[in-house]
């Protein structure tokens, strides 16, 4: 599927690329980078540096001045299998320093190597490469953040949605990995297995010292039943007889290899009462059900379970389809959640990098919005001012609302994010 479906990000790969020397493309395992690579070195006639393969890992480690001396753009694979080769770069970059000159893909966050990063300091980009949007795979042209920036009345349609709770389940258990979505049943089943215990029983350990290895699915799954909740280190590794510490360390791990995304407190300096916990979601709600061994027809089912468990995968859906939209703006966003001491909250506050407007989201599962679900996205209006752009509330119901009675504030079916964009 990867091979057939456009990547929004490829149009602005190739445009970064004409600003920084090195281009970096990160993000978790099978998300479609090397795919990516290959339409950008494609359309040059260029090849690329597989170190996934040992035979071209093991020639690179061996001479690496050798492999990144070729004619530009160099393009290379996963490229943490050997460090060294960002000294290479490094020295080709103080002879030349021309945009384009490297394009590289990881699956491990490029910060977690300290040494590493600060060799290429000024003279890199990153960009994060997320699992298919649901608007990827059903090749529409999502732009519904932008919209709530640009022009939030916009983002508010007639058309009722069809969607129901039953829809909404197969898409959280489906998720948006390539080769995940090619299968069904219980074959997509195996993959979800397989690429965890790749990822758990290998590349965990190659990014650090893990003492106790047989914790680390265990506490994965820990975290899936706590995805889209406030992170409480302590609370998680008593349930696993695991020191904090410990849990903290692993945790880390799991987060430097996209398997985990810890998502900051935000604005801690617009209220003094802000509390600055973060909230932890996993990467891909499709990777989060499979931990839960929840499929489609349990997600959806009525019990008061399976409507909590439903109620968090929702909202870690609904905020990593929000965050692929906000890594495709032009300006790079900045990202958190919001919670006073309180109670009051919102899941998901995106704030525009190019002049600080702000538009908050909050999640519910409900078909219906009540007053009090708006209740957070008031208070960050009135902290926020002119700043704040629009407030949403995505719910599973069929209607968009505008409500005369909160300004800039507005009710959307969840499917509102990819479904009312031009195909």
């Amino acid at each position: 599927m990867a091979e057939l479906i456009q990547r929004r990000l490829e149009g602005i790969a190739r445009q970064r690329m004409t600003e920084a020397p090195v281009l970096l493309l990160h993000g978790p395992r099978s998300v479609g980078k090397s795919t990516l690579l290959r339409a950008l070195a494609g359309g040059g006639g260029a090849s690329v540096l597989d170190l996934d393969d040992p035979a071209v890992r093991a020639n690179v480690a061996d001479d690496p001045g050798l492999f990144v001396s070729g004619r530009p753009p160099v393009f290379i694979d996963e490229y943490q299998h050997v460090p060294e080769v960002l000294d290479a770069i490094k020295a080709e970059l103080n002879r030349d320093s021309s945009p384009g000159r490297f394009v590289i893909t990881g699956s491990t966050r490029f910060d977690s190597l300290p040494l590493v990063s600060q060799s290429l300091t000024g003279r890199l980009h990153r960009i994060e490469v997320h699992p298919l949007s649901q608007g990827e795979v059903e090749s529409r042209r999502e732009s519904l953040v932008e919209t709530l920036f640009d022009d939030p009345a916009g983002a508010v349609t007639s058309q009722p949605s069809a969607a129901t709770r039953g829809d909404y389940a197969r898409r959280i258990a489906r998720g948006g990995f390539p080769l995940a979505l090619q299968r069904t049943g219980a074959a997509r089943d195996r993959w979800f297995d397989d690429y965890l215990a790749l990822c758990l029983e290998r590349d965990l350990l190659e990014l650090g010292r893990v003492r106790r290895p047989g914790a680390l699915a265990p506490l994965l799954s820990r975290l899936a039943a706590h995805t889209a909740q406030v992170l409480n280190m302590s609370r998680v590794g008593a349930e696993l007889e695991l020191p904090a510490s410990t849990a903290s360390d692993y945790i880390r791990l799991f987060e430097r290899s996209f398997l985990l995304r810890v998502l900051p407190a935000w604005g801690k300096t617009v209220r003094a009462a802000t509390a600055s916990r973060p909230k932890v979601h996993i990467a891909d709600s499709g990777l989060a059900a499979r931990l839960l061994r929840l499929p489609p027809n349990k997600l959806a089912r009525l019990d008061p379970t399976s409507l909590q468990q439903f109620g968090h995968l929702l909202e870690t859906f609904v905020v990593g389809e929000a965050l692929k939209q906000a890594s495709w703006m032009q300006h790079q966003p900045h990202v958190g959640h919001w919670r006073t001491h309180d109670g009051a909250e919102v899941d998901l506050v995106i704030e525009d990098g190019r002049d600080g407007a702000v538009v908050g989201i909050e999640v519910k599962a409900s078909t219906r919005v009540h007053p009090a679900d708006r209740r957070g996205l008031r208070k960050l209006r009135e902290a926020l001012g002119d700043r704040f752009s629009a407030g949403v509330v995505f719910h599973t119901g069929p209607h968009c609302v505008r409500y005369a009675d909160d300004e800039r504030i507005i009710a959307l079916p969840v499917d509102r994010l990819w479904s009312s964009d031009e195909a």
